[in-house]
């Protein structure tokens, strides 16, 4: 009949438990790190879809401010039109006056040098 022991277990026993706990913190250290790495990537995508998003407000607001001048230089191009055509061309205008309305009009980029030439062309002829 064998001898059993009785109080602490032997070498065996020892080492089972152990591998037991070693293997229980092996793979609940493990879950925590996935669970960490899992959240880091999360919260690099929500910023890189923030960024994204302020890129795009970014653009769209650059885009309707080049619309605006655009608009607002044909607008002003619009208005002098009309007033160089109204002015007749005859004996009774100032030349160098309006002419220095013309220059001072393409230098502002209101009129092309095209339409200044034709402006021109016209008090001129």
């Amino acid at each position: 009949m064998p001898i059993r022991r009785v109080g602490r277990p032997g070498l065996i026993g020892l080492a089972a438990r152990t591998a037991v706990v070693a293997g229980t913190a092996n793979a609940v250290g493990r879950g925590m790190n996935n669970r960490a790495d899992r959240r880091a990537q999360d919260q690099y995508e929500q910023q890189q879809y923030a960024a994204a998003q302020q890129q795009a407000q970014m653009q769209a607001a650059a885009q309707q401010a080049v619309a605006q001048q655009q608009a607002a230089q044909q607008q002003a191009a619009q208005q002098a039109q009309p007033a160089i055509a109204a002015e007749p061309a005859g004996g009774g205008v100032d030349l160098v006056a309006e002419l220095q309305k013309l220059a001072s009009l393409q230098q502002a980029g209101v009129l092309s040098d095209a339409e200044f030439a034709a402006a021109k062309a016209k008090l001129l002829g």
